[in-house]
């Protein structure tokens, strides 16, 4: 029996496509269903190491999860990576093809959606169910012309569609009614209705508003879904996860972290660990701000512009900031490009992130990184310097050697050696992401920070909120009813 598929677009970015996506693919699969997730098109930093070898968006890798099955490239057949200068690094099922700026992609569209649809039909060959996620808002009229991310792809695939509205942002009932005003009547008449996420109160006091945007769009109302607190647990697709994530701890953490939030950020999940910790203040430090004096460590994340977030740090005062911590005896920590920058030079010679150029690093690490146009992308595990072994991937471009590559910061399973480390020990780099989802890991950070670990199992816990969030769904939406909807 062919799988049948049901496509989530939304009203605009951030509505919760995502998270509903992963909720229902764990409620399906429950069910005992062979659930897949797709999204033909996703522009996003954050992204994962797939069992294939490759990459995709890492909203698409939570909701593999969530459906209990591998990832797969072709989960996310198309992947744009923001950068600068050269524009979005365009990694067509899972591996780097070249970059883009917005206007050269309009035109490039047309000739990926064969790959779109050619991964499509893999996945429907191996599912009872595929759920689609689109990208953005269903409403970017502008952008209709050769689409492979919402409507463009719905039709190509004959794929219902149901749209999600944002209710927490206000605006939910003109959204909707106003995405069916300005969508074609070919395109209105594969949304079979719609969903409001977000509510927050007394679901009695939006049952007329409800009834209005059926009557008004012609669409089902397939549920009001509440405010799900516990989404917090689970990692952002984007850049929007960065801001009031933060659950108010009592009486502060012992361990304080400070991050520096660059404009090209990439792979900030490895902060999602660390925020659920109760012994840890994880603070966000925006450009404006100064790096708090009183932090135990400093923590560099990845970058997927490297050059230029570098150039940031240093038009910011970050790098006043963090020789100043270190001369205070505090620890820094840089994770993949984060790393690059601890050392004292960066050279892009085939101008990988824009015009080939040499920039000095902060020079806190005696090695230098030669930026290059293969990609690493692989699991994982080892041991770190401390004797602490660990599970991790690695996703770069790029190779960094020098003095301090001696003192490595793991030795993986393969006998190659990660990362460097000064000679005193607060000072590490390494190209290991996922490092903090260790829990053993994560416990010795904190120990070294003066910290205590809480003692849960981290990946156990995303299961768990996983699993409340299928139940959730359950209650608020009339699952047999959406899934008869589906073709």
């Amino acid at each position: 029996m062919a799988a049948r598929a049901l496509m989530f677009q939304g009203t605009g970015s951030d509505v919760g496509k995502s998270l509903i996506i992963a909720g229902l693919a764990r409620a399906y699969a429950n069910r005992g269903l062979k659930v897949r997730p797709f999204k033909p098109q996703n522009m996003s930093n954050n992204a994962a190491v797939t069992a294939d070898g490759g990459e995709i968006g890492r909203a698409q890798a939570l909701q593999a999860r969530a459906a209990l099955v591998a990832t797969s490239v072709h989960m996310n057949p198309v992947l744009l990576k923001p950068q600068n200068e050269v524009g979005a690094q365009i990694v067509v099922q899972g591996k780097v093809v070249g970059n883009s700026n917005a206007r050269e992609y309009q035109a490039i569209k047309a000739m990926l959606m064969p790959r779109v649809l050619e991964s499509f039909a893999r996945l429907k060959a191996e599912a009872d169910l595929v759920l689609v996620e689109g990208a953005g808002s269903a409403s970017e009229i502008n952008l209709r012309a050769n689409d492979i991310a919402n409507m463009g792809f719905a039709q190509a695939a004959d794929v219902p569609v149901v749209l999600i509205g944002d209710i927490d942002r206000g605006g939910v009932i003109a959204s909707l009614v106003g995405t069916k005003h300005v969508t074609t009547p070919e395109d209105a008449a594969l949304i079979r209705g719609f969903i409001v996420n977000r509510f927050r109160g007394d679901p009695a006091l939006f049952a007329d508003g409800m009834t209005e945007i059926a009557r008004l769009t012609g669409w089902q109302a397939f549920g009001l879904v509440p405010f799900f607190d516990a989404a917090r647990m689970l990692p952002a697709e984007d850049a929007l996860g960065l801001t009031g994530k933060s659950a108010p701890k009592t009486g502060g953490g012992k361990a304080r972290i400070a991050v520096p939030i660059l404009p090209h950020v990439s792979n900030f999940d490895d902060l999602d660990p660390l925020e659920a910790e109760p012994d840890v203040e994880l603070i966000r430090v925006w450009p404006g701000e100064a790096l708090p004096g009183d932090a135990d460590l400093v923590l560099l994340l990845g970058s997927k512009s490297t050059i230029s977030d570098l150039a940031a740090l240093r038009k910011t005062g970050f790098d006043v900031d963090i020789a100043a911590h270190v001369r205070r005896g505090g620890h820094v920590l840089g994770l993949c490009g984060g790393y690059q920058m601890l050392g004292r030079e960066i050279t892009d010679p085939r101008g990988v992130e824009g015009p080939a150029s040499a920039v000095k690093g902060l020079g806190l690490l005696d090695v230098r990184t030669t930026l290059s146009g293969n990609k690493q992308l692989m699991a994982v595990n080892g041991v770190t310097a401390d004797g602490i072994t660990f599970a991790g991937y690695e996703m770069h471009m790029g190779a960094t050697a020098g003095p301090e590559c001696a003192r490595p910061f793991a030795t993986l399973v393969d006998g190659h050696n990660d990362g460097a480390m000064s000679a005193n020990g607060r000072v590490s780099g390494t190209y290991v992401h996922g490092l903090f989802a260790d829990d053993g890991q994560r416990a010795a950070w904190l120990a070294r920070l003066g910290g205590t670990a809480g003692g849960f199992d981290y990946e156990a816990g995303v299961d768990a909120v996983l699993d409340q969030l299928a139940v959730h769904l359950e209650a608020h939406i009339d699952l047999d009813r959406l899934l008869s909807h589906a073709r």
